[in-house]
């Protein structure tokens, strides 16, 4: 199964870019061997609309155009609280029943629009705490590539 990564807004250089680099190369080599492919991340421009609900709307057209057919996740605070182990056990669901996608998006500073949300397959949340977007992406990247150890059996992942 392919995982993608949607972003709105663009990552900026600096330590916590080269932190989602080291996570994500680390899950395009540690990946295959659970049948996981990394399709990239794709970063959609923040919408300059006068309104948050118009933003929204804007910014999640673009991310549902992106993601196609594939199973989608999006990260927002009020989501669910999943373990890691839990979160690699939904992957693997999904990979095992056939699923060709599954995109993880990373909303804008207003986050998702409420008609994405429920469309959303899974909405996962890192805490109710509000993360800045660069330190998002770090999270994200990493615990894609812990899903990746724990379904290998790996030892990165304790429990």
């Amino acid at each position: 199964m392919r995982l993608s990564i949607h972003a709105v807004g663009r990552m900026k250089a600096g330590p916590e870019r080269d932190l989602v680099a080291r996570y994500l190369d680390r899950l395009a080599k540690a990946g295959p061997a659970v049948g996981l492919e990394f399709g990239g991340v794709t970063e959609i421009a923040e919408s300059q609309a006068r309104s948050a609900e118009q933003r929204m709307r804007e910014e999640a057209q673009k991310l549902e155009s992106a993601a196609g057919d594939s199973a989608l996740v999006l990260l927002d605070e009020r989501g669910r609280n999943l373990t890691s182990r839990a979160f690699a056990e939904y992957i693997s669901k999904h990979a095992d029943s056939g699923t060709r996608g599954l995109v993880v998006a990373i909303g804008g500073a207003d986050g998702h629009d409420p008609a994405l949300r429920a469309k959303a397959d899974l909405v996962l949340s890192f805490g109710a705490l509000t993360w800045p977007h660069q330190l998002v992406r770090v999270l994200l990247a990493e615990q894609l590539y812990r899903a990746a150890t724990i379904l290998s059996n790996h030892p990165y992942h304790r429990d």
